[in-house]
């Protein structure tokens, strides 16, 4: 059932946005030079840089995604962050030393002092690509989920959260998107902190906060370390404290959409202040919002929950041949809630070890039932479409004999619109779904506005920083640097602008194609794994190894790009242990082909 809101939460909401983007196009209007449009005109103090930092990191796929991950498998994510302070202590003490003395506008002017030009210009094209496709993905993952629980259009909201963005970040430039995302961090810890009451009041007044707690923690739930070295865990305290840190190394060091963030900072003090102060809150507020994923999960353990929260799915199936099996599954599931409640409420006044493994066993049963519902989910369909693809298949086949005719065009283009419908309606993968069907189902009016806004507030705080990077890059590095002649401030300001419009629009159009993926958080992270350890290996070549030239280093990033992809498709690793392995392989790599000899040496000698 697709969710209509109530006038509050829609004056919430738009009042909310409206107040953002138009704060933050007034306030930063009118910078005349690159200087105050690239990096702030470094007017920055340290809590601003440290909001900015945090809210360009924290983007809607953090709440959606990051409280679904809680409600599935519990508070072990956090783990992924062990890594973010000790990046940030490195970061202060060796790179942001080094951008300050050098004055850069952008982290890759560094490397061609370093090593040269087509150096820098290689890591640069990296970023783009993968920054690129990031800045999509974060604009997509609101616009899907609101898109399919209020049956607004995506493609329209794709738009609609992409030009609010482009309108404050093309006008004020880095200025604007550090300026507003002071009042969206606001307006996030405001939402989740108020979300987080409403759910724990929400909860049965026999249970307390602290027997909540307990219910978690008896089905795994509040299980956060994981010292095991086993491989195949993605989150454990290894991954976490070692791919983590050289993923935080990489993406606070190198990345531009980070790197900007403190680049705009008064001075090196108020640089490395504003990472120090994101390194010490990061950890404890992915703890607090894997919190709320945790609390939705023991809020169902007193309240009916779907098979499945994309109601979309569930109608699909219903209307399918599978649907008595399907309402089997739903009865199944009553009869289990009946005993969870019953159970959960028993144990929150006596806290007794078989009462625990009791609970544990029930909430395995219930996974076992959501997992058969998403098979039949996606059984359903592909029925839904087996007729209609089946006979425009012989249609197609009746004209394959002229492929050149327009009607072979038109019924090939029609038989690939419909097996891409069924395959994009086969959405059986309801994790990111949950946190905003809870929203929509249970908080009171105003309040679902204000949640709403906090999701679409942390989209446009992370396409802000990403857009605004992009441009930077593409003006500074690719743009301006090729320039033959000095075409002065203004123009150098205007272009950055245009580059900051068109990235904009590439984010758009990356979102309407985009998928959904086993989990958007993952899908992000896992993008940049595949590029991060590489660039890093690349500035720590440059910071700690200086015998290496740029030809070698070149060569090598290239190879050891080409390699991690085809570890990731192969599925070597873990994807964080990405960050690592493309970072010891680009220095390893780059250190062969220096010691190399020369074809010139080969002839002198």
């Amino acid at each position: 059932m697709q969710q209509t809101l109530d006038w509050i939460d829609w004056t919430v909401l738009i009042a909310t946005l409206a107040t953002i983007v138009g704060y933050g196009t007034w306030k930063t209007r009118g910078s005349k030079n690159v200087q105050d449009y690239v990096r702030g005109g470094n007017s920055s103090k340290w809590w601003t840089i440290g909001l900015s930092v945090m809210a360009t990191q924290a983007s809607a796929i953090t709440f959606l995604s990051t409280t679904g991950q809680a409600f599935s498998d519990g508070m072990g994510f956090v783990q992924f962050y062990f890594g973010l302070p000790i990046a940030m202590v490195i970061i202060c003490l060796v790179f942001i030393p080094l951008y300050h003395r050098l004055k850069v506008y952008t982290a890759y002017e560094f490397l061609e002092n370093r090593f040269d030009l087509k150096t820098r210009s290689l890591t640069a094209i990296l970023f783009l690509i993968q920054r690129g496709l990031a800045a999509g993905i974060t604009i997509f993952a609101p616009a899907i989920i609101l898109s399919v629980v209020l049956g607004w259009n995506i493609v329209t909201l794709n738009i609609v959260i992409g030009v609010l963005v482009i309108i404050y970040t093309v006008s004020g430039g880095t200025k604007a998107v550090t300026v507003t995302q002071k009042q969206q961090m606001f307006v996030i810890f405001a939402g989740m902190i108020a979300a987080l009451a409403i759910i724990i009041n929400l909860i049965p007044d026999k249970v307390s906060f602290t027997d909540a707690i307990d219910i978690a923690g008896a089905t795994g739930k509040m299980e956060v370390l994981d010292f095991s070295f086993d491989l195949e865990n993605r989150y454990t305290v290894w991954t976490g404290l070692i791919g983590g840190t050289f993923l935080m190394l990489s993406y606070f060091g190198t990345d531009q959409s980070q790197v900007q963030r403190y680049l705009s900072g008064k001075s090196m003090k108020e640089m490395q202040m504003g990472l120090l102060f994101n390194g010490l809150l990061k950890v404890p507020m992915q703890f607090f919002i894997l919190l709320v994923g945790v609390m939705v999960f023991v809020f169902y353990q007193f309240n009916p929950s779907p098979l499945n929260f994309i109601d979309a799915s569930t109608q699909t199936v219903l209307a399918s041949e599978y649907a008595d099996e399907y309402k089997a599954l739903q009865d199944k599931q009553a009869t289990l809630f009946t005993k969870k409640q019953e159970l959960s409420l028993t144990y929150a006044k006596n806290d007794d070890p078989s009462l625990r493994l009791q609970l544990f066993t029930l909430d395995s049963i219930e996974k076992t039932y959501r997992l058969e519902s998403k098979f039949l989910i996606k059984k359903a369909v592909d029925t839904e479409y087996k007729n209609d693809y089946a006979a425009l298949q012989k249609e197609v086949e009746a004209l394959k004999s002229n492929p050149e005719t327009e009607a072979y065009k038109e019924k090939s283009t029609e038989l690939t619109a419909l097996y891409n419908s069924a395959a994009k309606d086969t959405q059986t993968n309801d994790r990111d779904y949950m946190f905003i069907r809870f929203i929509l189902n249970h908080l009171p009016k105003g309040l679902i506005g204000l949640l709403l806004a906090v999701i679409l507030s942390a989209a446009m705080s992370s396409t802000a920083s990403e857009i605004n990077a992009l441009a930077t890059i593409t003006s500074i590095d690719l743009y301006g640097r090729n320039l033959k002649e000095d075409k002065g401030e203004t123009h150098m300001v205007n272009m950055t602008k245009w580059f900051t419009l068109g990235w904009g629009i590439i984010a758009i159009i990356i979102a309407c194609f985009a998928d959904l993926a086993e989990n958007l958080i993952q899908l992000v992270n896992i993008i940049g794994s595949i590029f991060y350890g590489n660039v890093l290996g690349i500035f720590l070549l440059a910071f700690f190894f200086k015998y290496i030239k740029g030809n070698a280093v070149f060569t090598g990033a290239l190879i050891t790009q080409a390699i991690v992809i085809i570890g990731w498709w192969l599925d070597w690793m873990p994807y964080l242990w990405l960050n690592l392995f493309g970072c010891v392989l680009v220095i390893i790599i780059a250190h062969i082909l220096q010691s190399m000899p020369t074809q010139k040496q080969i002839q002198n000698h």
